[in-house]
């Protein structure tokens, strides 16, 4: 190749260096030499062959070819679903009780570890699309077994949209960009998703959902996992038995409001994924136990549905959850492409000791997931690509095709064959389908759907019935924000319909919301729905328990801060296994009292208080100006409080918070040097949530004078009436607190002062609601 003269050397950059003639770097090896993919070592990476410095570019210039070639084929189709994804790599560890259920053979021995590969993912965006979108959350996990692969492809709901395999093709072409438009990208707020589900009453559960916190998670390292489908678990003696597979997060489940989804993905569209990077990274290895229910055949007659029906879910209460083992991710892939883009999961990926059930969703998912690789990956030898191959010896008569990596030797490629005694046989110890038949499975051949399917609304109203009050709320202005969404008004009161079907509170309070009182659809259902009994299980508030292992916290900082102070602030986070970051109006930091810079993490519009699960507020009075001069301040502070975040603060940051809007209660606690274990103990029983309803329009009003306007015509009269909602814990009244005006918030920025102990010194400081 030839080679350009006239460079001057200069030190830089690892090794020695040459400037060009045109001023262009050329970095000289010391180590690795560049070299083309054909092994032809390079002596100029930066410019094209030319006739003279000025001419044309030759057609002779392998290494230009090659180079432009290669970029120009980089890229794969990115996945129609689950096209926007993180990973991560780790290990499961069984416990002994697993063995009685199956014979699988990575259940077997607590004592042996198996690599397992985890993705995580969002359904309906595409991959470049934003991590924190109200959408379903793909949970794949890849366990590479001593008897090969098994793929467990679940959602973090589990439920889906439909039950037969043969409308997934409509659902997501509902889902996706409406085709004409080209948007909305990532969203199911628009007419054809809406106009899809409302013409599907199958969907009305997943749709309950889907409107909950589940589908806006704080992070990936805080979902709950499901296979979604009913398996089968065959034992050592050949016994079948239903099950369904859970996963639940060490960290337990947790969620944001829809105000700080939007600006976190304003912030860091990589929210999720930073944060799962972040933490492993950290040495924090994310965990979550897998356990199972199983429900023997002579008590599937017990459900007042159809345990193939991929739309329903099985008690908790009913059928108590087994912990069979846990997963723990350590190590981020070494290269997202190679790894997190090409790997490939699929429900079809069983091992001896699981099997399939009838489920008709399940069944179709078995041929498209394997359909959609060979476009994908590039033909049938995706298996070969390092991500998916297995860890156990892999051997058979398959040869050829595009991407073959292997080298077969020999002249046989067939069996049964007597040229290649050595070659690969069957075995009685192989995978064999277990012969039982599920309930109802011998019939000739229809097109038809099962009656024990019918039944769409029964455990949807189950469901919002579970909730806590906070989370219905939640669920009502989800419904309220997507369906102002749709521009044609008979897609609106069709779904109103279908509400009132569920609930007749929930279908009232989004009508009310959305000003369409009274213009609700009739529904008849194909199946008249029945009171469940409610679940706690389903509801993430009910079931949390404080904790603030894994969270983060935000200290705002300004020059003259009380470094002691955000440094034994930092020792008890750090204790409480959270993270600790400094937001300062500079990267460089702030001036503390005592003289020292200390640097920050973020400045203030690149750490909004959105990104934390907790603030502190802990400006030095030399600082507060610059901090009242910066709009991003007051949206600092202002955001933490409607965001209903514990908020620690300082006397000096008094002027900061009227500004914000910052209003005393229970959660706004001053911090001293004596109290920091207090504010740590609030942080970690969760947001307050009573602080809420005060702050956003639609939340501010009640449902029952709402309901009570609601005519019989509106509410789906032909319905028994609902079910009392599970009882909930007695409300103490909340304490007035005195006006932004008073010098308790003029001039200290506080609200309850918090004893040492950590319990509010005022009489009247009210516990609050949280998470």
């Amino acid at each position: 190749m030839a080679r350009a003269s006239g460079r001057t050397p200069r030190n830089g950059g690892g090794g020695s260096t040459q400037i060009g003639t045109g001023g262009e770097t050329h970095q000289q090896a010391t180590d690795q030499v560049l070299t083309t993919n054909q092994g032809v070592p390079i002596s100029d990476d930066q410019n094209s062959l030319k006739i003279g410095a000025r001419g044309p570019t030759l057609l002779e210039d392998f290494h230009f070819l090659e180079k432009i070639t290669h970029f120009d084929h980089e890229r794969i189709p990115e996945r129609i679903v689950h096209a926007r994804g993180s990973a991560a790599h780790g290990f499961f560890e069984p416990y002994p009780n697993a063995a009685k259920y199956t014979r699988a053979a990575f259940l077997q021995d607590p004592a042996v570890r198996t690599p397992v590969f985890t993705r995580f993912s969002t359904v309906a965006g595409g991959a470049g699309s934003v991590d924190l979108p109200r959408d379903v959350r793909g949970f794949a996990v890849k366990f590479y077994t001593q008897e090969g692969n098994f793929d467990l492809v679940g959602n973090n709901i589990p439920v889906f949209f439909i039950q037969d395999a043969l409308k997934f093709p409509d659902l997501v072409h509902a889902v996706k960009m409406e085709p004409d438009r080209g948007f909305p990208q990532n969203a199911t707020a628009h007419d054809t998703f809406w106009d899809f589900v409302s013409l599907m009453p199958e969907s009305m559960h997943m749709l309950l959902w889907a409107m909950s916190d589940r589908t806006i998670p704080r992070s990936y390292r805080m979902i709950e996992g499901f296979g979604v489908h009913t398996f089968r678990l065959v034992d050592a003696m050949g016994k079948a038995t239903f099950a369904k597979f859970h996963w639940r997060p060490t960290l337990q489940t947790q969620s944001v409001t829809w105000d700080e989804a939007c600006k976190i993905n304003g912030a860091d569209q990589d929210f999720h994924r930073r944060d799962l990077f972040t933490a492993i990274e950290a040495g924090a290895f994310p965990s979550w136990e897998l356990s199972i229910q199983i429900i023997p055949d002579d008590r599937v007659a017990e459900f007042e549905f159809d345990i193939l029906d991929a739309t329903k879910v099985i008690p908790e209460e009913q059928f108590p959850l087994e912990a069979i083992g846990k997963m723990t991710l350590d190590r981020w892939p070494d290269n997202f492409f190679a790894e997190t883009e090409q790997s490939a999961f699929h429900p079809g990926h069983i091992v001896p000791g699981i099997e399939f059930s009838d489920d008709p969703l399940l069944q179709g998912r078995i041929f498209s997931y394997t359909d959609t690789q060979l476009i994908r990956l590039g033909g049938p030898n995706f298996h070969e690509i390092p991500i998916n191959a297995p860890k156990c010896p892999m051997r058979n008569w398959q040869r050829d095709g595009h991407k073959r990596h292997e080298i077969n030797t020999g002249r046989v490629n067939y069996e049964p064959n007597s040229l290649a005694p050595g070659g690969p046989r069957e075995t009685a110890a192989g995978f064999m389908t277990h012969p039982q038949l599920d309930p109802g499975s011998l019939a000739g051949k229809v097109r038809v759907r099962s009656e024990t399917f019918a039944d769409h609304y029964s455990q949807a109203r189950m469901f919002f019935r579970s909730m806590t009050d906070i989370e219905q709320r939640h669920i009502v202005n989800a419904f309220t924000f997507e369906l102002s969404k749709v521009e044609t008004m008979a897609i609106r009161t069709r779904m109103l319909g279908h509400l009132d079907v569920v609930d007749r509170t929930l279908g009232a309070l989004v009508a009310d919301a959305m000003g369409m009182t009274g213009k609700a659809d009739k529904i008849t259902p194909a199946r008249a729905p029945i009171d469940l009994q409610p679940s706690p299980a389903l509801s993430i508030l009910a079931k949390f328990k404080p904790t603030l292992q894994g969270r983060k916290v935000g200290a705002l900082i300004a020059d003259g801060f009380d470094r002691a102070l955000v440094e034994k602030l930092r020792a008890a986070v750090n204790a409480a296994g959270a993270m600790f970051e400094l937001v300062a109006p500079k990267i460089g930091g702030a001036k503390a009292s005592d003289g020292t810079v200390v640097p920050a993490d973020h400045i203030i519009s690149g750490g909004p208080s959105v990104t934390f699960d907790a603030v502190v507020v802990a400006p030095g009075a030399a600082g507060l100006p610059d901090l009242l001069g910066e709009a991003a301040a007051k949206d600092w502070v202002s955001d933490a409080f409607a965001h209903c975040k514990v908020m620690g603060v300082v006397a000096a940051a008094g002027p900061l918070l009227n500004a914000g809007g910052v209003k005393p209660d229970a959660g706004v606690i001053e911090l001293t040097g004596k109290n920091v274990d207090a504010f740590v103990t609030a942080a970690a029983a969760g947001r307050v949530w009573d602080r809420e309803p005060a702050l956003r329009g639609s939340e501010k009003k009640g449902g029952k004078a709402v309901v009570a306007k609601a005519s019989a015509k509106e509410s789906s009269a032909k319905l028994p009436p609902p079910k009392a909602a599970p009882p909930k814990p007695p409300k103490t009244p909340p304490t007035k607190p005195p006006p932004a005006s008073t010098p308790a918030l003029k001039n200290r920025g506080i609200g309850e002062k918090v004893s040492s102990k950590g319990g509010p010194t005022s009489k009247a400081a009210v516990k609050p609601k949280r998470r």
